[in-house]
């Protein structure tokens, strides 16, 4: 039923570009990729296809109209327990009636990832509808993005697209101001953003206000009743700003954020960062991230803390990081590179060797292996598995 609906879609897509508008456009790509990790003596694989397909009009001189649907199947082991990465000081607290609950499950998706109208008047611009957030200058962590967690293995992998109304006000000739509203079931419940971007000589800077309703979980306690473990929603404001700009000739930049949360701490993140390219092309970056909700000590990591940085509750369970990344084309088609994170508060290491080869202008592989040099129970431990991840990405 679910391949007749994905037909039916992509059938209707086809119709729309032939017939009703001039304008539209139809493109997208096809995924491939599979993720492997080495836990112990056992070597596990996860194996997924991704059908992106990408629709675009200009319905007028200042109307327009997008969307991205998606279907991903997975194939290999779809069932990860979380216990399995964990040191047996975490896994020892948790009781064998509840190991089951634990467990990450992969199934087949097809969802509308984005679609939006997008309307410019004289005076703004507005966007409504499903849409891809982008909030903040770091390149793999971002204080001010309440909305998305990047992945730092793969930091640059697209974003989901979250329902929101958003205004573009210009204010004289440098200024922009940004208004984003994201409802939920109540107005206090909704997120509410108000951002005024601008630009001072060779830097852009950006001032941000938001507030969400945000929700931790407590994994040590299941509600049976709603079949979940027991949410704790909070309001959280978050006030900071960002820059990015150039300076004896490396690109650089800065985002901070101070979180005032409802129940939980107050904390702030910090990211910042620089780059540069040589002459010979060879491409070189390093970006340092404090997130005072993470712990200095990691002995001080508690089961809580591991599942909601699984979970994207929160960015880190570690409070201070670094990520560099070093790339050069040894060919025009070949790039090699490696980058890596080190957690500055307990002393462990993630590297990361990367490979991309473009066969052609559409069609592109990335490839990289996860390497984890830290002691049992710290950030990047060995105990929680060696790995990588190979993905063949075609475009038309």
């Amino acid at each position: 039923m679910k391949k007749f609906l994905f037909i039916i879609i992509i059938n209707c897509f086809n119709f729309t570009s032939a017939g009703a508008q001039e304008g539209v456009e139809l493109f997208g790509y096809f995924e491939s990729q599979v993720m492997g990790t080495k836990i112990g003596k056992e070597f596990f694989q996860l194996q997924s296809n991704k059908l992106r397909v990408d629709l675009s009009a200009d319905l007028s001189d200042n109307i327009s109209f997008a969307a991205n649907f998606d279907y991903i199947t997975y194939d290999g082991k779809k069932q990860w327990n979380i216990l399995e990465y964990l040191s047996d000081e975490i896994t020892s607290t948790v009781s064998s009636e509840m190991e089951d609950l634990y467990v990450v499950s992969f199934s087949n998706r097809q969802f509308l990832d984005n679609a939006y109208i997008k309307v410019n008047f004289n005076k703004f611009d507005l966007t409504l509808g499903k849409q891809q957030i982008s909030i903040g200058t770091g390149y793999t962590w971002n204080p001010l993005d309440v909305f998305n967690t990047k992945d730092v293995l793969d930091p640059t992998y697209e974003q989901p697209g979250h329902n929101a109304l958003r205004a573009d006000i210009p204010i004289g000739k440098k200024l922009t101001l940004n208004c984003l509203y994201s409802p939920d079931e109540t107005w206090n419940s909704s997120g509410k953003m108000v951002q005024v971007k601008g630009g001072v000589s060779h830097f852009d800077f950006t001032v941000t206000a938001i507030e969400i309703l945000w929700s931790f979980h407590d994994y040590t306690q299941f509600d049976t009743e709603k079949s979940s473990f027991r949410l704790v929603p909070e309001k959280r404001h978050v006030i900071g700003g960002s820059t990015v700009g150039e300076l004896l000739g490396m690109g650089v930049w800065a985002e901070y954020g101070y979180n005032d949360m409802q129940m939980t701490d107050n904390y702030y993140e910090l990211a910042a960062g620089a780059d540069y390219t040589f002459d010979s092309q060879t491409y070189i970056m390093a970006e340092f991230y404090r997130n005072t909700l993470g712990k200095t000590d990691h002995k001080n990591y508690s089961l809580n803390d591991w599942m909601r940085q699984f979970t994207s509750e929160q960015k880190t369970i570690t409070r201070d990081q670094v990520y560099f990344l070093m790339r050069h084309p040894v060919t025009d088609l070949l790039d090699l590179g490696t980058s890596g994170i080190l957690s500055l508060s307990d002393k462990s290491f993630a590297l990361i060797p990367t490979l991309n080869y473009s066969f052609s202008d559409n069609m592109e592989i990335m490839a990289y292996l996860n390497l984890n040099i830290g002691r049992n129970g710290k950030a990047y431990s060995e105990e929680s598995g060696n790995g990588g991840q190979i993905r063949v990405r075609v475009y038309f």
